[in-house]
């Protein structure tokens, strides 16, 4: 009988187990897909769930996943969220504002928020600003 229910809780929970959503991030033992930093920063952490697996991808910050994703075949099949720079709470980055000039882990300077605010700028704009400057600590 035990074993009965103990297959039971493994099937149970293994169709709870979300394979669309984001993953918990470990700080300071989970590592950037782009660079391999250790990310040690919540507000402006990312991630990136796609590809032929629909595995989620970590990143320490937005301009990682960015440029990480743009040399992915499978990139426009692919849910993208970023931190929220003020609680660190995920949000789906294609809605998302981002707002420039902030300190960030690889020095690409923008930090998610949920509220457009003035000078922040919508996905499709930071994604076109991050792919033409390329700027950052690691390209």
């Amino acid at each position: 009988m035990k074993l009965y229910l103990l297959s039971i809780l493994i099937v149970l929970i293994s169709c709870t187990n979300d394979q669309t959503g984001p993953i918990e991030i470990t700080l300071d033992r989970d590592k950037c897909d782009r660079c391999q930093m250790v990310i040690s920063d919540k507000h402006f952490a990312a991630q990136v769930r796609g590809g032929p697996k629909n595995k989620v991808f970590l990143f320490d910050d937005i301009g990682c996943a960015v440029n990480w994703l743009n040399k992915q075949a499978w990139a426009d099949n692919s849910k993208i969220w970023v931190a929220d720079y003020q609680t660190g709470v995920l949000l789906d980055a294609s809605v998302a504002h981002y707002i420039p000039e902030q300190i960030t882990p690889m020095n690409f300077g923008f930090g998610a928020t949920l509220k457009s605010v003035p000078k922040s700028i919508d996905f499709n704009i930071l994604k076109h600003q991050l792919l033409a400057n390329k700027h950052g600590s690691h390209n």
